[in-house]
């Protein structure tokens, strides 16, 4: 597909593309959402606001959230970014990958240093939520943390993974979309643009973690969000492949959809919503185990070979010069 846009416009206006896009998917996605859930749930078009702002009103009302949110995160955040590159004219798989496939072990590896990063992790969000402003800002603080308990009741009602067709649905709503979708805007576009824009790796992977954690407006999650979105970013620009940031994401998120469906079913005695840190020990070890997998990860992409295909096409980001620079 010829592209009607150049490859070498703005990346300022690349983003502004993106917006249109994706806005325009929330629009598209919102008109199919009405189609489908009048046929599934019977919830007529004019009822949607309603069942939107009191999901617990209706029977169907969490089903039909979870079908909304299916429907928006595949429109806009796969279906807008993919549009994206095919109208600038990029080939998808030469521009996302420019390195060769790694083999399946640091796939695998790349998944499981999420679920080991977790206890260092759970030290970061501890002190997240338990932030404090100073007197001048309570205003803001109060705000952010209504809208905190807000989002977690309405993750709380549609997060129904009691049997095993809803632990499926939920790996697919929850993990895979948003695996697929979020990196691919947040690191396939977002970060590759911000790269070609400032040259400079480190300051394209924290721009786009910064975003990254910012869309999912939940402050008091801020900081563990912007280091996972880093972390994703680095193993995308060290291996050149999307697919290790996507089988990341997936964990990250599958691994809590897991433990939730193991609450729910009677399967374990947790709190798997809680805020607290993991004793300290196992934040330490979790610091020291995650630090060692991420430079041998480091040591192994790099010597991946860059695709020849992929560097005929696009501009590949230079990782050594970014890391020396």
């Amino acid at each position: 597909m010829k592209g009607f846009i150049s490859k070498d416009i703005h990346p300022f206006l690349v983003f502004l593309l993106l917006i249109v896009l994706m806005s325009g998917g929330y629009f598209v996605a919102s008109f199919v959402y009405s189609l489908l859930v009048n046929w599934i749930f019977d919830i007529s078009i004019y009822q949607l606001l309603d069942v939107v702002e009191n999901p617990s009103e209706y029977p169907n009302g969490p089903d039909a959230m979870l079908l909304f949110q299916a429907i928006v995160s595949f429109f806009s955040f796969i279906v807008a970014p993919v549009y994206l590159l095919r109208i600038m004219g990029f080939n998808l798989n030469n521009y996302l990958n420019w390195k060769i496939t790694p083999g399946l072990g640091l796939v695998l590896l790349s998944g499981l240093l999420i679920v080991i990063i977790m206890p260092f992790n759970s030290a970061v969000i501890d002190w997240n939520a338990n932030l404090q402003f100073p007197e001048s800002m309570k205003g803001f603080e109060q705000w952010a943390r209504s809208e905190e308990d807000r989002l977690a009741e309405l993750t709380k009602l549609i997060a129904n993974f009691g049997t095993l067709p809803r632990f499926l649905l939920g790996l697919v709503v929850f993990a895979a979309i948003p695996a697929i979708g979020e990196e691919l805007v947040f690191r396939g576009v977002m970060q590759r643009q911000l790269h070609r824009w400032f040259g400079n790796m480190h300051v394209a992977v924290w721009a786009a973690a910064l975003i990254f954690a910012a869309i999912h407006v939940q402050f008091f999650g801020f900081v563990p969000r912007a280091i996972l979105g880093a972390l994703f970013g680095y193993l995308y620009f060290w291996s050149g492949r999307i697919i290790i940031p996507m089988v990341a994401h997936f964990v990250n998120n599958g691994f809590t959809v897991f433990l939730l469906y193991l609450q729910q079913s009677g399967a374990i005695d947790a709190d798997v919503e809680s805020t607290e840190a993991m004793p300290w020990y196992s934040v330490i070890l979790s610091l020291v185990l995650s630090a060692a997998i991420l430079y041998y990860l480091y040591q192994r992409f790099l010597d991946q070979p860059l695709r020849p295909e992929s560097v005929a096409e696009v501009e590949v980001p230079d990782v050594e010069s970014s890391e020396n620079g």
